[in-house]
């Protein structure tokens, strides 16, 4: 059963773009700057309001990429996770506040409310329940980009499986200490997230938040490096999406493009299954 958790106090909608007809001159004015950026102009920006996101993990990559994703003026968005937000997350997670904590509200139905405030004019959804080889099909079904906000591999396998075997975009991000990763999953056309990562040794320890800790400036960056690497998917810019898997380690100021090429003797148990 999938649980959905609506806000009780609806915010006026009457201005959104993706309603009947369009307030041109209002969406003009609220994405002026953007538009003015020639890869995605007025065309691009049009694009962005008719695309369909799914947000998969809602902390701290999570909450930037949702944010971004809300005040670029996407369509619609739905947000899902299964957890409550916590005093913890408070460091990282740029949505939330105390007065979350204290009511124990679930994580999505705490930022559609902020995002609801931030941009009336997309369509949020938010759903509260954990991601599983039976439900994802429901979730990302016809649906334009996947963004990943979790904190796990496991997930991300599932998540990658069937972003490939319904040919949907999807864009991989994961942070520890001061280190993160960026990654474009294409079907068809580039590497996939089993290609490079296979599928993980168990015995594998853990690097996240509880094992490592974690930084916000590095959460923002690379959920920014998300963010822009899904305005290029969303609006038609795929011949500029970065080739490879993005490395970057912002204490020392590393970054590294690592190129992956698919090695045809090499059979992914993914790419091949499809």
């Amino acid at each position: 059963m999938i649980a959905y958790y609506e806000d009780k106090n609806p915010i006026c909608h009457s201005r959104r773009l993706h309603k009947l007809s369009i307030d041109f001159e209002y969406f003009k004015e609220r994405y002026s700057k953007q538009i003015l950026f020639d890869p995605i102009g007025e065309k691009g920006q049009k694009k962005l309001y008719e695309s369909r996101v799914v947000l998969i993990g809602c902390g701290g990559l999570g909450t930037v990429l949702s944010n971004n994703m809300v005040r670029a003026g996407i369509g619609n968005l739905k947000i899902i996770d299964k957890d409550k937000v916590e005093l913890s997350n408070l460091q990282r997670q740029v949505l939330f506040d105390e007065e979350d904590v204290n009511m124990k509200i679930p994580k999505a139905l705490a930022a559609k409310k902020k995002l609801s405030k931030i941009n009336s004019t997309v369509n949020i959804e938010a759903v509260v329940q954990e991601i599983n080889n039976k439900n994802i099909g429901d979730f990302i079904k016809d649906v334009d980009l996947v963004l990943d906000g979790t904190d796990n591999f496991s997930t991300r396998l599932i998540i990658n499986e069937h972003c490939v075997k319904n040919k949907i975009p999807w864009i991989y991000g994961a942070v520890a200490g001061s280190c993160g990763m960026v990654l474009n999953v294409i079907p068809d056309k580039k590497i996939c997230f089993s290609c490079v990562f296979g599928d993980l040794p168990k015995d594998i320890p853990p690097l996240n938040c509880s094992t490592v800790g974690i930084l916000n400036s590095a959460v923002n960056i690379v959920a920014s490096i998300q963010s822009t690497e899904a305005f290029k998917i969303l609006t038609g810019n795929e011949d500029a999406l970065i080739d490879g898997l993005i490395n970057i380690d912002i204490w020392n100021f590393d970054i590294s493009i690592l190129k992956i090429r698919k090695n045809i003797d090499n059979q992914c148990s993914v790419c091949n299954s499809f």
